[in-house]
């Protein structure tokens, strides 16, 4: 029986996997060339990590080689990460040639004398090279090779008389596969590499993150249920290695009842370890690159609920946190894309890391001789007391609280520090007393949801911003929406805002009922005194 597996490339005989056929096809075309009688071509081949870049590239080299018309190899140059001489980087390079092609290639000194190991004296065959981990390399090797294997191409080119394995150069085909489109918007100088195709290796669909259970299912004998499913996809939003890494705490680590069907009872289980005490690697990789300067700035204005921010891949900083996995787009219309978080997952990871990050010791939070039987009890908690609780502790210590958080140029402290210190507070607050408090994210792209379990009930709360009237009517409308979705007959609407009188708390802070949700709607402020 297999396995769901999220530690490197898959075994199609003992890992659960989808076929992507198509993709490996289109990939398997790209290389060949649309005439490969005439020559291939030169790819890159991108995503983040733990996508299945280099499960993808090894089917490709199968199908190539079932029909032994080419000499086809692939390697990784991740062993020449660390060279910082030429003369390193290409006694990896030679070394990996050896082994895959099983000849022998002379020690060469420059990157310029690489053409020379693609031709008849050491191939009979028109050749296929696939470069894994091409990324790890510096820059400059980086633009070195690029620059030769585009003067390769072209020489190529430049013999239309010939058939790909009459010519002088035998490299037909070429891909360098790592997390970045290779040469783009990071190399400054443009890319010397721009024969190239771009080939992006995209997340699982349902339907394949779907096949994989279905497939689990008729292995084991165990039922999972269509919305567990469902739940993984949403949550997920399809990465390979992240979907496969929830399917195995679901089927193996957290499933001690493996006769009984695995519910959402269980995948709520698994999930929340997953969010909060498990380590893996490749959401470590996304966090380390989400609090690296100076990207950490544009994670953390992310988390803005006022306003979307607009995608464009010509951005360095969008580009280097899509291209690691932390963001993605999302097409709001015909012409108008805006940055989204990558999935649920990465920004509830994102936001616990954060939060705990900022605010790992919250000081006191009321005054321990302070009655709190009016904000709770043993079966009630007052929300709207609650949230006067917090105003009055961050107004008490908000100046050593806030004195090393992250601030923006204008030295204004960022809207996302004081969603985190909030959630910690809640989170301090309801630990002893058996109370949950959750974040979630809707739609990914800054709004913020917190829901909290106590005594048996649910709360939601939904923060923003104050930014003007209109906003704060539409933020009441979504926010009835919201509550219905959570089947609430009333959710709470907390805005925090520099400062507010006492004459607009009380005319702002009036419940509403939406006449189309029938849900009520308690908006509630903090003053930040920012």
């Amino acid at each position: 029986m297999r396995r769901f597996f999220s530690y490197g490339p898959i075994n199609t005989k003992l890992h659960y996997y989808a076929p992507r056929k198509e993709l490996i096809y289109n990939t398997y075309s790209r290389l060949m060339g649309e005439n490969p009688g005439e020559g291939g071509h030169y790819i890159t081949v991108w995503a983040p990590r733990q996508c299945g870049k280099t499960w993808v590239m090894q089917e490709v080299v199968q199908r190539i080689k079932q029909e032994k018309e080419y000499e086809v190899g692939i390697f990784t140059l991740e062993a020449a990460k660390n060279e910082k001489e030429e003369k390193g980087v290409l006694e990896v390079f030679i070394n990996k040639m050896k082994e895959v092609f099983g000849k022998q290639f002379p020690i060469i000194k420059e990157i310029r004398d690489v053409p020379s190991l693609f031709t008849k004296k050491y191939f009979r065959k028109p050749v296929i090279l696939i470069i894994d981990e091409f990324d790890a390399l510096e820059e400059d090797f980086i633009s070195s090779f690029a620059g030769i294997f585009r003067d390769i191409f072209i020489s190529r080119t430049n013999e239309k008389d010939k058939q790909s394995k009459d010519k002088s150069n035998l490299l037909h085909g070429l891909a360098l596969v790592g997390v970045r489109s290779v040469l783009g918007i990071e190399n400054m100088r443009g890319s010397p590499f721009n024969v190239q195709r771009s080939l992006h290796v995209p997340n699982l669909n349902y339907d394949e993150v779907r096949e994989m259970f279905n497939r689990y299912e008729k292995e084991s004998g165990q039922e999972v249920k269509p919305e567990v499913i469902a739940e993984i996809y949403d949550e997920i939003r399809g990465q390979p290695g992240l979907t496969c890494w929830l399917g195995e705490l679901l089927t193996e680590t957290y499933n001690k009842e493996k006769e009984k069907t695995i519910t959402l009872e269980n995948f709520e289980d698994a999930y929340a370890a997953a969010v909060k005490v498990l380590p893996n690697n490749n959401i470590i990789n996304i966090i380390s690159k989400a609090d690296k300067e100076p990207y950490k700035q544009m994670v953390l204005e992310l988390f803005k609920t006022d306003r979307k921010i607009e995608f464009t891949y010509d951005n360095r900083i969008l580009n280097y946190l899509y291209l690691n996995g932390v963001i993605d787009q999302e097409k709001e219309n015909r012409v108008e894309y805006y940055v989204r978080f990558a999935s649920p997952f990465v920004q509830k990871r994102l936001f616990n890391y954060f939060s705990h990050e900022l605010f790992y010791n919250m000081g006191q939070l009321y005054d321990p001789f302070e009655s709190l039987a009016d904000t709770i009890t043993d079966a009630t908690l007052n929300i709207g007391n609650l949230v006067k609780l917090y105003e009055t502790y961050l107004r008490k210590n908000r100046e050593w609280l806030m004195q090393d958080v992250p601030r923006r140029k204008d030295l204004r402290i960022y809207e996302a520090i004081y969603h985190f210190n909030f959630y910690s507070f809640l989170n301090e607050f309801l630990k002893n007393r058996g109370g949950r408090v959750f974040p979630e994210f809707p739609t990914g792209n800054g709004k913020v949801d917190l829901i909290i379990r106590y005594a048996g009930r649910i709360y939601g709360i939904e923060l923003k911003s104050y930014t003007n009237e209109w906003s704060y009517k539409e933020a009441i409308k979504q926010a009835s929406k919201y509550g219905k979705q959570l089947k609430l007959t009333e959710i709470f609407l907390v805005f925090f805002v520099e400062n507010i009188d006492e004459k607009n708390r009380k005319k702002y802070e009036a419940d509403c009922t939406d006449e189309k949700t029938k849900v009520i709607v308690k908006p509630l402020f903090v003053a930040t005194g920012n």
